[in-house]
């Protein structure tokens, strides 16, 4: 079996982290405000560039010279398009009949606004495999008593980032794994693909939690600590939760599509097949 990535424990990483029907339309206006305030178009056009790059290591590990179309397969499932209808739906449906006025109203203040930037411009710089590795080792060499260092796990317990992102993780998991027993590449039953996803919990709980801190410190280091204060005070109102379960539902819907996929696809490139 390859390694698989922890897609999903990226999903939190956006807006306490940080898409079926739709709501009725007086739900809608609003929802659409928040999804656009939140910049989440931007966030899946970064969801495509981490795809792609994690398409070639995969494609290198794997199916080395024998690539075929994998980069046309990689391009189609990294798809905005096709992604930002999955979660978008998905946000919407989540959040309900959630009052939205006060997520809005953060979101649109300074504070909010810088948040949001901070976090997209983190995810784009960890693309790059050196920023990753410095800022894992920079939270490795933090002083977990530092003000920030405790700020940063109000945050995620308050928003239950490690919990929900190891789940989906676990799920990802176990869909790449099915796709690559549908796709003909091995043969497994369901309980020993579950077997394997859970074999990796432990691994998978340690590597979300080092990713997670060395995320949010990278991205919120330039914040002040009452910016950060506002931001946790926000994630555990009753809005805040909502916004972020319907983070986590939408995002783990997209990325268990993304990696059922991509075991499909490297099924079929593994048996030489152009899917």
């Amino acid at each position: 079996m390859c390694e698989q990535r922890s897609w999903t424990r990226l999903t939190g990483a956006l807006a306490f982290g940080v898409v079926v029907g739709l709501g009725a339309p007086l739900q809608a206006a609003p929802q659409n405000d928040l999804y656009d305030a939140l910049r989440l178009d931007e966030m899946i056009a970064v969801m495509r560039e981490e795809g792609l790059a994690y398409g070639d290591e995969l494609a290198a590990q794997m199916i080395p010279g024998n690539a075929g179309s994998w980069s046309g397969l990689i391009s189609a499932i990294y798809d905005t398009d096709r992604l930002g209808s999955i979660i978008e739906a998905r946000f919407t449906q989540e959040l309900g009949d959630t009052e939205i006025g006060p997520l809005l109203a953060f979101f649109r203040s300074g504070p909010g606004e810088r948040i949001v930037q901070l976090e997209l411009d983190a995810r784009r710089a960890m693309i790059d495999s050196r920023v990753e590795d410095a800022a894992r080792e920079a939270f490795r060499a933090a002083d977990p008593d530092e003000n920030r260092q405790e700020q940063l796990a109000q945050f995620i317990d308050s928003n239950d980032l490690l919990e929900g992102n190891v789940a989906s993780a676990l799920n990802a998991s176990y869909r790449f794994y099915s796709g690559m027993v549908d796709g003909g590449a091995f043969s497994m039953s369901e309980s020993d693909i579950l077997s394997d996803v859970w074999a990796q919990e432990a691994e998978t709980r340690s590597d979300t939690q080092e990713w997670l801190y060395a995320f949010l410190m990278l991205a919120y280091e330039p914040l002040p600590d009452d910016a950060l204060d506002q931001y946790i005070a926000l994630s555990r109102t009753e809005e805040g939760r909502a916004l972020n379960r319907a983070l986590l539902t939408a995002f783990g819907a997209a990325y268990d599509e993304i990696s059922y996929a991509l075991g499909l696809a490297l099924a079929g490139q593994m048996q030489g097949q152009d899917l």
